[in-house]
């Protein structure tokens, strides 16, 4: 009954518009992008900036490179044809093909019929109608509430919550509700049809309320799935994946790559494994973990390390998913190479970090050839002018590096 006022006229009016003063701006907003779309094959211009991803050889820029992924060989696209899309695409072609292939999937959120601030559901409501793809108050509990109980009556539900940043008023919501339906039903009913879909992470002019990684909160909660991809072709295989999962799943999405990350993308219907890290670069004396952009940071740090100290090599691994995590891929790694560099955005007390160092320290204690290391964001709220300064960077990372070869 809490959120049965707060509903009463949503539920009879399910279509919200947003407040007037934005209403022409989100209409010559939506206008000029839509143009854009169709009038060009290729995506709009990155308006984030991250060093070290359009270089990255961790990004798929041409057709065979994008099929070539092992992953995809039995998902029927391997063969298929591939499109050139940014992440914001690929994340809205994900949700094109749930919305086509489940009749009782639907998006809503904040100005998602419209678009969204990223455009990630842009043509989504023309396209299937606004009874499948329409707005909601501005609640981010209600919004998780209202994806509840219609996960609960059968619903593939789709939410957005806007930024990552204002997810806590939902906490109790995703924490004691969503987490928990199976388990306190005794496995009788189940809201295992909700994923909640938030953009992440830094994007250099944010802020601290806008640039948040608050993905260990939800980390340390039994019944969630927690996922972040670090570009389109990851994107797109694991928002279907995680949607079509039965379990209720938090799919954070680093803004700053949503259009600084450009692929070939398949452009038919598949999955990449929830639960399942990938190892992007095979190496024999470093081990180095890493989610979402910083993957690209992580890149470029091992890149300058193997270039200065001759004869070393790094193993980089990306979890992808952080709940469940694979940590038998990583420990595997570790009992190989000896050394674990783990790095995040986050701030580092009680960050992912610490969780992944105590478990392969539980495992690998005996093939460790020096201390674990943690590179993260600073235990301070994020900051606005010195960005650049709270980010793990590159040689932040590669001082890390040099840290453990070096012990």
């Amino acid at each position: 009954m809490r959120f049965a006022l707060l509903f009463r006229d949503f539920a009879s009016n399910i279509h919200s518009k947003p407040l007037i003063r934005n209403r022409f701006i989100h209409k010559a907003f939506f206008h000029a992008t839509r143009t854009i779309l169709q009038t060009t094959e290729s995506p709009p211009p990155a308006e984030g900036f991250l060093p070290g991803v359009e270089q990255s050889k961790f990004i798929k820029s041409t057709q065979e490179e994008a099929l070539k992924n092992p992953e995809l060989a039995n998902t029927g696209v391997a063969n298929g044809e591939t499109k050139r899309m940014n992440m914001f695409q690929a994340i809205n072609d994900a949700m094109g093909i749930a919305l086509t292939t489940d009749e009782t999937a639907v998006i809503f959120g904040e100005d998602v019929a419209f678009g969204g601030v990223f455009r990630c559901t842009l043509g989504l409501a023309e396209m299937f109608g606004k009874d499948r793809v329409f707005n909601t108050p501005l609640t981010e509990q209600g919004i998780v509430g209202f994806g509840i109980g219609m996960a609960a009556m059968g619903h593939t539900a789709i939410a957005e919550i806007q930024f990552a940043d204002y997810i806590f008023p939902a906490f109790d919501q995703l924490v004691n509700e969503a987490a928990k339906y199976r388990y306190r039903s005794g496995g009788l009913f189940n809201v295992g049809g909700l994923t909640v879909r938030s953009p992440c992470s830094a994007v250099g002019h944010g802020g601290h309320y806008h640039s948040q990684s608050p993905e260990a909160y939800f980390t340390h909660t039994p019944g969630l799935i927690v996922v972040m991809p670090r570009g389109p072709i990851q994107a797109k295989g694991l928002l279907l994946a995680s949607i079509r999962n039965r379990n209720p799943v938090i799919f954070f999405e680093p803004k700053i790559l949503y259009r600084a990350a450009v692929e070939e993308v398949p452009v038919g219907d598949y999955e990449l494994p929830l639960g399942k890290a990938e190892i992007l670069k095979s190496g024999k004396d470093v081990t180095v973990v890493g989610y979402g952009s910083q993957l690209y940071t992580l890149e470029r740090a091992i890149q300058l390390a193997e270039k200065d100290i001759p004869g070393l090599s790094c193993e980089l691994i990306d979890l992808r998913s952080l709940l469940p995590w694979d940590v038998d891929t990583v420990a595997n790694s570790v009992n190989k190479t000896g050394r674990l560099v783990i790095s995040h955005e986050a701030p580092q007390t009680s960050g992912f970090a610490a969780e992944v160092a105590t478990c392969i320290m539980e495992r690998c204690f005996l093939r460790l050839e020096a201390p674990i290391q943690r590179v993260c964001g600073l235990d301070t709220p994020f900051p606005l002018v010195f960005e650049k300064f709270y980010v793990p960077d590159m040689t932040r990372c590669y001082d890390a590096i040099k840290e453990v070869v070096n012990y």
